[in-house]
């Protein structure tokens, strides 16, 4: 069984049904650790070695948030830029995040076909997500494909909350094919079936 550190992060958790079912589902996978970063840093004091030592008991690390204007809400910068430091996660003697996985959780609020050189987007969601992923390769961490719910503002989110329920217990026990994963371009509800073993 994997480590699993689910953090969650949403500003305005009460208005958002995707992201509360979600918190909610996660609460009801036994063995992993569940966070809520503005619940715990309400005025953005991050205790960086405290987040560190808990990034070290963890072998998965799960960021769970609403894309904010093609990137994540503020806090979880912050947490990043502090906590991912140089000669903890990368730089010399920053190994201590090396062959952990960052997946990231996320939700949208266009629809998925906005997210196509087509669509309104203009781009894929996942160029959108490029500096987490770079993130996570400087860390030398893996980084399957993240969990999407696309048209958040509308969808129903009991399929995506079962999912990620799913998702959180697959990472656990072990049953997320990694590499097909880390191939893949997004993970949804419909298609997380297709990558467990």
């Amino acid at each position: 069984m994997a480590n699993v550190l689910h953090i969650f992060a949403h500003p305005g958790l009460a208005s958002s049904r995707i992201n509360m079912s979600q918190w909610r589902a996660a609460q009801s996978v036994e063995g992993i650790t569940s966070v809520d970063l503005y619940a715990e840093n309400p005025r953005y004091i991050i205790d960086i070695e405290a987040e560190q030592e808990r990034l070290l008991k963890h072998d998965i690390i799960v960021l769970q948030f609403p894309l904010f204007w093609y990137s994540c809400p503020a806090l979880v910068k912050e947490w990043i830029d502090l906590v991912l430091e140089h000669g903890f996660a990368y730089g010399e003697g920053g190994d201590r995040l090396k062959g952990k996985s960052l997946v990231l959780a996320i939700s949208a609020g266009g629809p998925q076909t906005a997210y196509s050189p087509e669509g309104y987007q203009h781009f894929p969601l996942r160029t959108f997500l490029t500096p987490f992923e770079q993130t996570a390769r400087l860390c030398q961490m893996h980084f399957p494909a993240p969990y999407v719910q696309h048209g958040a503002l509308s969808a129903d989110p009991d399929p995506h909350a079962r999912g990620f329920r799913r998702l959180l217990a697959a990472l656990r026990d072990n049953q997320l094919d990694l590499p097909r994963a880390i191939r893949s371009e997004i993970l949804t509800h419909d298609t997380l079936p297709l990558i467990e073993r």
